[in-house]
């Protein structure tokens, strides 16, 4: 997919649930496992989520009988780099290093994971990786 469309927090929450289904999935059994989570989803309010994400073009669907069958067309990756690159573009204006030095200085990190970041940093810089300049 080329560009992933923009998902709310709620619209997420969907979303996880086609993703990790082994193939289509019913509305019906997106609220079952909606619901098992502990919070309790308005049938009406699922289906409304569910055409909206099919106007996203983030979900598909196709008729079996008269229940629809949901199956995504943004893949999760595409959908988390899109998140990513608003987030960043919309607090940071766009640039890395202050969303990296607000994160690193704002929560505790191990010694595994800051050398797991300066590897990640050093392969980044040696391959010119990055979206921006």
């Amino acid at each position: 997919m080329k560009t992933a469309p923009r998902v709310t927090d709620t619209e997420w929450e969907l979303m996880q649930v086609v993703w990790q289904a082994a193939g289509p999935i019913s509305a019906f059994e997106v609220i079952e496992h909606l619901n098992a989570t502990g919070q309790k989803w308005h049938p009406k309010t699922v289906r409304a989520l569910l055409a909206r994400l099919v106007a996203k073009k983030a979900l598909g669907y196709r008729a079996h009988g008269r229940v629809y069958l949901y199956f995504p067309l943004a893949t999760e990756s595409d959908c988390v780099a899109a998140a990513s690159d608003s987030f960043l573009d919309r607090v940071f204006e766009g640039a890395i290093e202050p969303m990296l030095a607000h994160f690193v200085g704002r929560y505790k990190l191990s010694k595994k994971g800051a050398d797991e970041l300066r590897r990640l940093l050093h392969e980044a810089e040696s391959a010119g990786k990055g979206r921006k300049p």
